[in-house]
């Protein structure tokens, strides 16, 4: 039997002192023996484990043949961003953990298969026809990405909003190159130019400009896709302390603005001693960033044990070999400070209970407190949805339904919002795991909803 083929890593030493991409695609070799244990099964599991419902089988069938061009091909057709996804979704938790080889071994390395293709293939050119439609979407992230590519491939205009003063949302700002070279988030964005999409960047909808403006300038229909920009902090004493930064803040100031340069105008001060508090993806590129600036203790406080990391598992594995130290069972309690900068921070000892509704078991605390000599503080307990957007709509009566956390309620099937003609998704809206995938999904189905409405 063929082993899984393993993707070749930069050494861990190494890359400790570098953003250099972590993990090389395999061989020409390599990706046409792991492509031959695909099984090219008839009701195939991975494809309905995909978001967007790649066509895995026939995409890898191509590789076996030694067409990387027409698997391309196959993939693009429900996913512009082969090269993105093969690096960064959760495949062990999707399409790779439906493969029914991993019932007994180890599944098809369809993300590994997926990044090779996109990195040796190239999108073709498609004919547009156009429709005297327009379309605006508002963020250039994943689901923003997706949608734009479907709209306008059916004829319609399509001007994508942006932010930042670069493009790529989170894909930019929050995920480091050493995860996701930039040059192919770039490629996937010169796609899109190419077939005539409109990017304006430094564009903060609800304040630059309101959807009121956007529906006024002639938009036949908007789509919402502008992330959860809200930083979730922990509520304990002294979090308002010097040396304290919301992985948010510390991932955008590194990825998008270098502050951790010399001669940055803005620079990052970080100590030698880094708590990362929280247990998932971003948590874990939020220890491996600090490793990379200098912090010499990286420490990942996460409230239950290494069974319940929602981080991917290679991403624990490589924080690991990286130096990066796991202090599980500990929940933040409160930072403590000297002249103003955090100086250590009191841990409660939790321990397991029974199964929340999440299906996790659920933390308690022991009443005992453990001290922690601490120079810098990132929490990375996720995000909420940025409301600028949301008071603009009440001010220019523009009535769209939200939930009590703030983010826009949307249809499932097609994310309308409760608004005609404007659509939802991605963060703000999310309807599932919060994951580039899922995001483009999301685009997918209301680029989908769009068209059709378009249509008539």
């Amino acid at each position: 039997m063929i082993e899984r083929q393993k993707l070749h890593e930069q050494d861990a030493i190494k890359r400790r002192n570098n953003f250099d991409a972590v993990e090389d695609n395999l061989s020409a070799e390599e990706i046409k023996l792991e492509a031959s244990r695909c099984l090219n099964c008839k009701n195939p599991q991975c494809v309905k484990g995909c978001p967007v419902n790649i066509n895995i089988p026939a995409f890898i069938a191509k590789i076996k043949e030694g067409d990387i061009q027409a698997a391309g091909d196959i993939i693009r057709e429900t996913s512009l961003l082969p090269s993105v996804c093969g690096r960064v979704c959760p495949q062990e938790r999707q399409c790779e953990g439906k493969c029914v080889l991993g019932i007994k071994g180890e599944s098809v390395a369809i993300g590994a298969l997926e990044r090779y293709v996109g990195d040796n293939s190239s999108a073709k050119q498609t004919e547009i026809k156009p429709t005297g439609k327009k379309v605006a979407i508002i963020g250039s992230g994943c689901a923003g990405i997706t949608a734009a590519a479907d709209i306008r491939k059916a004829g319609h205009e399509v001007v994508v909003f942006e932010a930042l003063h670069k493009l790529g949302g989170v894909l930019r700002y929050g995920i480091p190159p050493f995860r996701l070279p930039r040059k192919f988030l770039d490629r996937e964005i010169d796609t899109l130019k190419s077939m005539g999409v409109t990017f304006h960047k430094n564009v903060i909808v609800g304040k630059s400009i309101t959807l009121k403006q956007l529906k006024e300038d002639g938009f036949d229909a908007i789509f919402i896709c502008s992330g959860a920009g809200l930083p979730k902090m922990l509520g304990v004493k002294g979090e308002n302390l010097n040396g304290v930064y919301s992985a948010n803040e510390f991932l955008t100031r590194v990825n998008l603005m270098n502050a951790n340069s010399e001669d940055t105008p803005t620079p990052l001060k970080i100590g030698e001693r880094v708590a990362v508090i929280g247990g998932g993806n971003v948590a874990m590129d939020a220890a491996r960033t600090a490793v990379r600036v200098g912090a010499k203790e990286v420490y990942i406080i996460y409230r239950r044990t290494e069974k319940e990391l929602p981080a991917r598992v290679a991403e624990i594995r490589h924080a690991k070999e990286e130096g990066v130290i796991f202090k599980l069972l500990h929940s933040p309690a409160e930072i403590l400070g000297e002249d103003g900068w955090v100086k250590s921070m009191n841990l409660s000892i939790m321990e397991l209970g029974e199964p929340d509704e999440s299906g996790r078991r659920k933390p308690i605390d022991t009443g005992k407190i453990d001290n922690m000599p601490i120079n810098t503080v990132i929490i990375a307990l996720g995000t909420g949805p940025n409301p600028i957007i949301q008071k603009s709509t009440i001010s220019d009566n523009i009535e769209i339904n939200t939930d009590k956390k703030g983010y826009f309620v949307v249809d499932a099937e097609t994310n309308a919002t409760s608004y005609p003609a404007i659509f939802a998704g991605g963060d703000v809206a999310p309807t599932g795991e919060s994951n580039a995938i899922n995001a483009m999904g999301a685009g997918k189905r209301a680029a989908k909803a769009i068209n059709e409405m378009l249509a008539k």
